[in-house]
């Protein structure tokens, strides 16, 4: 048997080994078998390695691999049945909303559309000239008229059909039409937009009250706080026209103006004490193209339509001073609390601040380049003087004047806002931007809440 084993696989005359070595015998194939993972199940599957020349098709499957292979079937089919069930019971979910919407629209009035005959729009800036699009474009037959004060913006729109200044490439409807006239414009007019920047709203509104009928609805497009009063334009209207019981609406939300112009899909919300009047007002702007909420909170739009100006001033700062992805999304979450605090403390609803023009207009607002505010916070972060930025731009950034307010609101209102407070002294020339991130980063650690 030693023999055996130590002999060479060869013959001394070097004649392969015979047929009746033991080396040359074929042996009888062992099976074996592995377990491995088979589909989805939590069962095994055996997979048999056979030898060389064996017929796997004839191999019989141990009764173990039987069980397991039935039980994959089995669980393939109830997954599909499970997936049917799924895509059965979305499908019916969107059948219901569908219906539910067409049911909505069926009910929807057009009282307000149909009889208004007269719209005007107070400034002849990109938003209001936006919105005089908007407007124009729902009835042919509706009159707008814009109260410009730039004679040259007044003729293009009049000639060509186009606000030369904002929009010199977009067609205005022909029923828009320009003036510089107040008492025309607002002449038996049914609604009234007021796009004038906060700063310079009272002052204009007194020259042109005495054209004001008693009973017109102001609806306000301008976003801000004015920085020596801290009014909100639902108290500037008012108070300028001097008419404590002039209608009042308030419209806001996440919208660029040049989208708009676009007619590319817009969601806001009109906010009114009057809940008819927010009806209305939402009668006259829904569209295919823009979704019109209400609300009964004035003080939550307003003021959230304020700060969050503010807050882009911030946001571009991190982006001027190239502080990542990780400072941009702790700095907006901290400006959101800070808004939220102090909102609320002022009496605005904590949905309302995490709305459509809450949250949605705070996104839209840092992090995306159409934004003015934000413009001025990138250039300030790359080292621009605020004044050489002011100078440059030919439309009015609400959030540096209205950062001037914050201090003093939060300081009424006993609210911590480090990040808004920050912004207020960096435009005061107090602060620079890398410095404010300092003393921001060391602050005492809190605990979330």
């Amino acid at each position: 048997m030693a023999a055996s084993l130590l002999e060479s696989p060869f013959l001394s005359n070097r004649q392969l080994f015979s047929t009746t070595h033991h080396s040359f015998q074929p042996q009888k194939p062992i099976p074996m078998y592995y377990c491995v993972p088979f589909s989805r199940s939590s069962s095994a599957c055996p997979l048999r390695l056979c030898a060389v020349g064996e017929n796997v098709d004839s191999l019989a499957l141990p009764p173990l691999a039987k069980v397991v292979a039935e039980d994959s079937v089995q669980d393939n089919r109830v997954s599909l049945e499970r997936s049917k069930d799924r895509r059965k019971v979305v499908k019916l979910a969107w059948e219901k909303l569908v219906r539910w919407s067409r049911y909505w629209r069926s009910k929807a009035k057009t009282d307000v559309l149909e009889r208004t005959k007269k719209v005007v729009v107070l400034g002849g800036g990109s938003f209001g000239t936006a919105i005089a699009a908007h407007v124009a474009h729902r009835k042919a037959e509706l009159e707008i008229n814009m109260l410009v004060r730039d004679p040259e913006v007044c003729r293009s729109i009049n000639e060509s059909h186009c606000n030369c200044k904002y929009f010199p490439e977009h067609k205005l409807p022909e029923n828009v039409i320009a003036t510089t006239d107040a008492k025309a414009a607002l002449l038996c007019a049914d609604f009234c937009f007021h796009a004038v920047p906060v700063q310079f709203s009272s002052s204009f509104l007194k020259g042109i009250a005495d054209y004001v009928d008693p009973g017109l609805p102001f609806i306000s497009l301008s976003k801000g706080l004015e920085l020596n009063t801290l009014r909100m334009m639902s108290q500037i209207i008012p108070r300028a026209l001097k008419n404590s019981r002039q209608p009042y609406v308030v419209l806001s939300g996440p919208s660029f103006a040049l989208e708009l112009m676009n007619k590319l899909p817009t969601a806001m919300v009109v906010a009114s004490k009057d809940k008819k009047m927010a009806n209305s007002v939402q009668q006259l702007l829904a569209s295919r193209n823009m979704r019109i909420n209400t609300s009964s909170d004035v003080t939550g739009v307003e003021i959230a339509g304020a700060l969050k100006n503010v807050l882009a001033i911030a946001a571009g700062i991190v982006e001027g001073l190239n502080l990542g992805n990780n400072s941009m999304a702790a700095l907006v979450a901290q400006g959101c609390s800070e808004i939220r605090w102090l909102g609320t403390k002022m009496g605005a609803k904590s949905t309302t601040l995490t709305g459509l023009s809450g949250t949605g207009d705070i996104m839209l607002t840092c992090f995306v380049n159409l934004s003015r505010n934000r413009t001025v916070g990138v250039r300030l972060g790359s080292g621009e003087k605020l004044d050489d930025i002011l100078n440059s731009m030919n439309q009015v950034a609400e959030g540096v004047s209205t950062a001037g307010a914050v201090i003093t609101l939060a300081q009424k209102y006993k609210v911590k806002m480090p990040v808004l407070t920050a912004v207020a002294r960096i435009i005061d020339n107090e602060l620079t931007p890398a410095k404010a991130v300092y003393e921001l980063m060391n602050l005492p650690q809190v605990e979330e809440v």
